[in-house]
């Protein structure tokens, strides 16, 4: 495989798709372009886009094909009418789905003779491009290698490995770590403003106190790596007792508690099997799927 160089196919132009025709125009790349709104496309001729009316189209036009849509199943019906001219084109589906997901996708490109690589974009749209952007790739080495410098602008290429899953295994469990992070804090949020206090002035203590977690992140995974997690009984009640603690705040004032309730019964629950076994469960067990 040989891809054309500089020249990249984008196929779905939703926030990601149009950011990514964005930044690959910005670094000189050739861009063809094709959304299911034709005027969409169209709109990316502003950036110097080629947009295509058709997917046979936009296939002819590179090797590599940039697929943006919502999820993998979308890939099906967009590429399924036009699979004859699938043959030697590398499909790079940075779309967000599961990793058994990416695996079926691999095999339906690839029965239809074309390439894939899977990839997980680690930025928002605006950071698409930006100094802290990176995307993990998976799937055959030489199909990264012979992609990595036309995607590279998008962001740092990570590869892990010929597992086709790998990438979206990694994107879904950092999407983990974003999405309840998120509305952890949305909630704390809800508790400052539902007691009459000003937003602006929790806003800084909420940063001071989260700071930096490398080193915290670090500790936690190297417990989970060599002793199960944290098995420390005053640990567990000292964290049951503040989740609880958080509930009955929240519930005082009017905010919702389903997130703090959740967190909550992890910890009871974490309680509960160490007095059933007779040794500390940590929590990272109960993720895991069970004690040993």
């Amino acid at each position: 495989m040989n891809p054309a160089a500089g020249s990249v196919t984008v196929i779905g132009l939703g926030p990601m798709g149009r950011a990514m025709v964005e930044t690959l125009r910005a670094s000189g790349t050739v861009v063809t372009v094709w959304n299911r709104s034709p005027e969409k496309a169209h709109a990316m001729t502003e950036h110097g886009a080629v947009p295509v009316d058709t997917v046979a189209e936009a296939l002819d036009a590179g090797e590599v094909i940039l697929v943006s849509l919502t999820e993998y199943a979308a890939m099906y019906d967009v590429l399924g009418a036009a699979g004859d001219h699938l043959p030697g084109k590398a499909i790079v589906n940075l779309s967000s789905d599961s990793p058994e997901e990416t695996r079926t996708a691999a095999r339906w490109v690839h029965a239809r003779g074309g390439r894939f690589l899977a990839g997980g974009v680690m930025a928002d749209a605006a950071g698409v491009g930006g100094a802290d952007a990176f995307i993990f790739y998976s799937g055959e080495r030489e199909v990264f290698d012979a992609c990595t410098e036309v995607l590279r602008p998008l962001g740092r290429p990570e590869y892990l490995g010929a597992d086709v899953g790998l990438a979206q295994l990694y994107y879904q469990a950092v999407l983990t770590l974003f999405l309840s992070g998120l509305l952890a804090f949305e909630q704390a949020l809800a508790m400052i403003e539902r007691s009459g206090e000003p937003i602006e002035r929790f806003l800084p203590f909420a940063q001071q106190s989260m700071g930096d977690m490398t080193e915290l992140y670090a500790g936690v995974a190297a417990m989970a790596a060599d002793t199960d997690g944290w098995r420390d009984i005053g640990h567990l009640r000292m964290m049951a007792a503040g989740a609880g603690h958080v509930v009955e705040t929240a519930a005082a004032i009017g905010v919702g508690t389903g997130l703090a309730r959740a967190v909550q019964d992890h910890w009871l629950r974490a309680l509960s099997d160490s007095e059933r076994t007779g040794a500390p469960v940590s929590t990272f067990q109960l993720f895991r799927g069970g004690t040993t």
